[in-house]
Order: structure tokens, then C-alpha cells, then sequence
């Protein structure tokens, strides 16, 4: 997932972005992922951040290069050397591409030096040094932004004609005219140089709900311990949830559930200040930037029109009795006589476990993603042989998933917590789908457009993941294991469009309730989440019953400290199933398109990017596809369940 340090878009020249991330919390299981031990670790499995930097000492020389006033020549530039520029960007074409340039190769070296700091510290959380080191940037960031404060004001004070007329006359500013267009696009919430020094200058204090929060779940919150029905005695921290809610013992299940949310529960109200600090943070950024609402604050970075959120939101509501077949589908194999809410991670099959070695999920992908060509292949080939991922879970490490690909010269990393599951697999395909799009876009799109919108994000990692299952299937004939892959398909859909969507509606509710002046207290959060979780799932319809623990479980979601993200994990689903499904019937044209859409980045706006690649997100019929698609899937279980009878 890709995010700012600051919550406000800033300077797209000087914007801070931290990586991308999936939703997977994964787990210890089998294999060197048992081994807690990161020093015990074959370097084999761990990513290679020598290629960034050789070591801590180099980052710190290279960070004092870009921030000391007279770097040498052969050192390149600083941040410091923006005051040059300062009331001149409308005397030139030559002046204004210089100070474009100079941003520009500011914040390509910013992010190379974030991207290392944030990767050094994610192996190990607990290791101050890496943690100082993040700080570092965070406080840098606040005062580049601060230093850069002038430009955009300047710029718009410039007569639009006679931008177009530097444009015209020097080639070389073609490549920032997307964002200068885009900057007249948002003249309105540009505000004055001294406005924008303070807002940029709040980028100091920005962070420190996600920060606070990260710190506390990854590092200090202290999670419970329970004993099973099998007498063994467990913790109970993220991963350990995340295993152990997947028991195929009921009462176990019942328990972890209990257990967990339970002790959660009794911090909901420090848990209630660090989200409503984080609501706050948006709307202060709204109120700055003079948008209306936090929503359309967020989304209008991009040009995303309010309209698809709560399109989204409406055509899940609309869709929720396909929800509905697939929790009674899930009830039936299950053969339990009422659905609860901890039973939806419980394996649908027991007798069939699909394990794969870490070596063997390597060759599945390949043979998986061979439709997008021999070059797109190589590349993946490249990546697992050299290093760009961090395979298996150890004491600290940062939870969940994620794809890096800020270090714009070298190449993308990805974070994973490897535990021989289908999912680990298909999280491994979902990661290289985002690193490859970076990949692509790094090598074909100047820094200037390289960083591909937040909204299409999520396409190429799932798109790789329906590519994934589709493979797996073909190779599958057993009635069981089949039924077993079609409903993982299933659960994809229900992670990704409806429990996205879920909360995405939550996300809105809240930051609503503090546009009218209403408390986000731990209990106001349990109140709000509650309601639409038992929506979601048929609760007052008996479809599926969601107990009183689970009102805590927005304080598990660390995807509400990364401002309205979450929904495009949905739409973003929508898109690729639909363009994969023409990939998957051979459509070469569709592929060809698909590929200049992973490398186009970000020089367009990521509706037209889309639209240029063969979906239109301002329609429903992305969504309307995946419905159809879905009810498919359920005829073919529920044919395979027909036949056990």
C-alpha cells in the first residue's frame, strides 16, 4: 500500500511514500519459518538492503549529503539549494525546469534513504537504532516540505498561458506536464507560501498516530496467552491470532476469538485516542486544503471523483445476498448447524491441507504468470534469485506484507511472513504484481511520473493472484482439493471486495461522525463498527452470528491510519478480474495493454489509466463481472457438494 508520511498530498515532487501493503497477517508454521531467529536465518530468504546502501554508516553519509548546504560537486544536491529558486520560477522556462529538476532529484534520493530506514527497522521493530533512523526521515520530510513550501505558490501565480508557452518552448519541461496541469486542477486547495510552510510544517506531528500505533500492536501491546483443547499453551500476538483463528477445533476457535478481541477490548480506549488523533490529522488537512469533507480531501489527489466510494459501498449493499450464498455455502461445508464469525477462517475442508514449500510456490507463480510473456517472467526469475524478498516470520518483524518499490535506482523489496499455505503462495504472486508494476514504471517513466497512483495500486497485485488460482485449478483434479481452491477464491472476494468495503463504510462513518463534532471513543468505535459488521453479515438474518468480542476488531486494522486506502483493495479487485479474465482467454491485445498500463506510473490520472488499459471505474460493471464470476464459482462447489450426497 502506498502512503505519505504527512496526511496532506504536498508538493508531488517532494511527497514521502512508504510502501505498499496487503492485508495478510501471516503466521509461523512449518519449514524455516519455525526458526524466530532472524541471525539463524539462511541469507537465501532474507532481502538484500546492501543494494540500497552497504550499510548504516552509508545512509548516514548519504542523508548528510542531502541536507548540508555545500555538497561537493561529485556528491550531487541538497535541499538547501531550493532557495535559489525561490521568485524566479516565472522569469524562465530554464528557471522553472531547473526547480522542477532540482525537487524532483531531492525527492528521489528522500526515498531511497526512507525506503531504507523503513525496511531496516521492519526486519526487527524493536531495534531503537532503526527506529531513530525512521524518525529521522519523518522529521526531514517535515522540513523538505517546508523548504519547497514556495513552489506551488509560485507556480500558480504564474498567468496558466504563459506556462503553456514554457512548456511549448522547452522540451524537457514535457515531463512535468501532467503535474502542472493537475497543480491549476487544484489552484483552489493550494494555498498561500505561508499557508503551505505551516502545512507542511505539521508534518512534524502527522504521523504519530500511525507511528504510536504500529509501535504499541508490533512491539508492545501484550497480547494473551491461551492452552488449547490439545493442552498446548500459545501466545496470542498478531500471527499467533492469525493461525490459530484458522483451528479446525471449534471450541478452539470460539476461544482465540474471545481471548484475543477480549484483551484488545480492554484497551479500546487507548486504542480510541491513537484512531481519533488519526481522524483529526485528515481533518486538519481538509480544513487547510478547503475540501468539504476528509473524503473528498483524500481522494480528490488523484482525481477520483466521491462518486466511485460511495458507488462501492451502494453496489456491495446492493450485492450482499451474494455475500450471504457464499456464508451459507461456507456453513454447509462446514456442516455446523449456525455460522459464527469465528468460523470464517476455519478451513473449509480438514482432511485436505495445501502446503507448499517456499521453492515450490517459486515454480507455481512462474508457470502461473507465463501468459504476461517471457520478459515479465525474467524479471520475477530476477527477483527470487537476487534477494528482493524477506521470506519468513522472526521475533519483531513487522507483520503482514508488503511491496517497497521507492528506491527508484535499484530495484522493489517485498516483506512477507511465509507459512506454507495456499495464501502464503498467492500472497507471494499478490506482492510481485505490485513490485512489478514499480519495476516497470521505474524503467519506463522518468522519477518525475514513476510513482503510480494509490487507486490502481491493488490492480496488478491481484490480478496476479486470479492468474494464480486459475493455474492451480487447471493442475487440479481432485473433487476435494478443487472444492477446497474454489472456496479460497472465495474467501479472496470476501477479503477483498466485502470486508474491504466493510471497512471502507466504517472508515467513512467515523470521519462523518467527527465532521458533525461527534466523540471517537473506544465505545463509539466498538458502537460503529458493530453495527456494520452485523449488517455485512446477515446477523439479524441468522445468516451468520457475529458475537460481542467482535466489536473490537477495528483496533486489529492498521489500514484506517492510511487514509481512505482500504476501498481501493476492492475497486482495484473489480479491474483486474475483469482484465485478467480477457488475459486468461488470450486476448493479446488486452495483455499488450495491460503491460503499458504496469508501466505506465503515474502520468495520468488513474481513471484514464484504466480506461486506457480496458476498464471504466465510473460504471458498475467491473463489480457487476465479479458478481457473476463469483455466483459462477458457487454453482461448481455446490455441483461438487451434490455429488457427495
Amino acid at each position: 500500500m502506498s502512503q505519505q508520511i504527512q496526511g496532506d498530498k504536498m508538493h508531488p515532487f517532494a511527497k514521502f511514500a512508504l510502501p505498499l501493503f496487503s492485508l495478510a497477517f501471516l503466521t509461523p508454521d512449518t519449514s524455516p519459518a519455525q526458526e524466530h531467529d532472524r541471525s539463524k536465518i539462511a541469507d537465501q530468504y532474507k532481502w538484500n538492503l546492501a543494494d540500497i546502501y552497504p550499510s548504516d554508516a552509508a545512509w548516514k553519509e548519504a542523508k548528510q549529503w542531502l541536507t548540508e548546504a555545500n555538497p561537493a560537486a561529485e556528491r550531487g544536491v541538497s535541499i538547501p539549494a531550493l532557495k535559489k529558486f525561490k521568485g524566479t520560477l516565472g522569469s524562465s522556462a530554464q528557471q522553472l525546469l531547473g526547480c522542477l529538476d532540482l525537487i524532483t532529484e531531492l525527492n528521489k534520493e528522500f526515498s531511497r534513504l526512507y525506503a531504507y530506514a523503513s525496511m531496516s527497522l521492519d526486519q526487527d521493530t524493536r531495534v531503537q537504532s532503526h527506529l531513530g533512523m525512521q524518525q529521522e526521515m519523518s522529521q526531514l520530510g517535515a522540513s523538505f516540505n517546508a523548504q519547497a513550501a514556495f513552489i506551488e505558490p509560485e507556480i500558480l501565480k504564474i498567468d496558466p498561458a504563459k506556462v503553456q508557452e514554457f512548456i511549448k518552448g522547452e522540451k524537457k519541461l514535457e515531463i512535468y506536464k501532467h503535474y502542472l496541469d493537475d497543480l491549476l486542477r487544484r489552484r483552489l486547495h493550494t494555498g498561500t507560501e505561508g499557508e503551505e510552510k505551516i502545512i507542511a510544517d505539521a508534518g512534524l506531528m502527522s504521523d504519530a498516530p500511525s507511528s504510536i500505533h504500529d509501535i504499541f500492536a508490533d512491539a508492545d501491546f501484550p497480547y494473551p496467552e491461551i492452552t488449547l483443547s490439545d493442552g498446548k499453551t500459545v501466545r496470542l500476538n498478531q500471527s499467533g491470532y492469525s493461525l490459530y483463528r484458522a483451528s479446525t477445533n471449534r471450541e478452539d476457535r470460539k476461544k482465540v476469538f474471545q481471548t484475543f478481541f477480549g484483551k484488545l477490548n480492554e484497551y479500546r480506549r487507548t486504542y480510541g485516542t491513537q484512531l481519533n488523533a488519526e481522524v483529526k490529522k485528515d481533518m486538519f488537512y481538509k480544513n487547510a486544503r478547503k475540501y468539504t469533507s476528509c473524503l473528498e480531501s483524500s481522494l480528490d489527489a488523484n482525481n477520483i471523483p466521491t462518486k466511485v466510494y460511495y458507488s462501492l459501498i451502494e453496489n456491495v449493499d446492493k450485492n450482499l445476498s451474494t455475500f450471504h450464498r457464499y456464508l451459507k455455502l461456507r456453513q454447509r461445508i462446514l456442516g455446523v448447524d449456525q455460522l459464527h464469525y469465528y468460523d470464517l477462517y476455519a478451513p473449509l475442508l480438514k482432511d485436505v491441507d495445501l502446503k507448499y514449500t517456499y521453492e515450490e510456490s517459486q515454480e507455481h507463480i512462474l508457470a502461473a504468470l507465463k501468459p504476461l510473456g517471457s520478459d515479465y517472467i525474467n524479471v520475477l526469475k530476477k527477483g527470487f534469485a537476487e534477494r528482493w524478498l524477506d521470506v519468513y516470520p522472526t521475533e519483531g518483524k513487522r507483520s503482514g506484507a508488503y511491496s517497497n518499490g521507492y528506491a527508484y535506482d535499484v530495484h522493489p523489496y517485498m516483506l512477507l511472513n511465509y507459512n506454507g499455505k495456499y495464501d502464503d503462495m498467492s500472497t507471494i504472486a499478490h506482492e510481485f504484481g505490485h513490485s512489478m508494476q514499480s519495476y516497470l514504471s521505474n524503467k519506463n517513466q522518468p522519477y518525475a511520473t514513476s510513482q503510480y497512483p494509490i487507486f490502481v495500486a491493488e490492480v496488478a497485485s491481484t490480478f496476479n493472484e486470479a492468474l494464480l488460482i486459475d493455474y492451480v485449478l487447471k493442475e487440479t483434479k481432485d473433487d476435494a482439493a478443487r472444492l477446497s481452491l474454489l472456496g479460497n477464491y472465495l474467501e479472496g472476494i470476501k477479503g477483498t471486495v466485502f470486508r474491504q468495503t466493510q471497512f471502507a463504510e466504517f472508515e467513512l462513518k467515523i470521519h462523518e461522525m467527527a465532521e458533525k463534532g461527534e466523540p471517537l471513543t473506544g465505545d463509539a468505535l466498538n458502537k460503529a463498527y458493530d453495527e456494520i459488521v452485523k449488517k455485512y453479515y446477515g446477523h439479524d438474518k441468522n445468516v451468520c452470528i457475529v458475537d460481542d468480542e467482535i466489536k473490537a476488531e477495528w483496533m486489529f486494522i492498521p489500514h484506517f491510519y492510511y487514509n481512505f486506502y482500504v476501498f481501493q483493495y476492492a475497486t482495484s479487485f473489480t479491474a483486474s478480474a475483469a482484465l485478467s479474465e480477457q488475459v486468461l482467454a488470450g486476448d493479446k491485445a488486452t495483455m499488450k495493454k495491460y503491460i503499458e498500463f504496469l508501466s505506465a506510473g503515474g502520468s495520468d490520472y488513474p481513471i484514464d489509466l484504466l480506461k486506457k488499459a480496458g476498464v471504466d471505474m465510473t460504471t458498475s460493471e467491473p463489480f457487476d463481472l465479479t458478481m457473476i464470476k463469483m455466483n459462477r464459482v458457487m454453482d461448481e462447489m455446490e455441483k461438487i457438494l451434490d455429488k457427495k450426497k
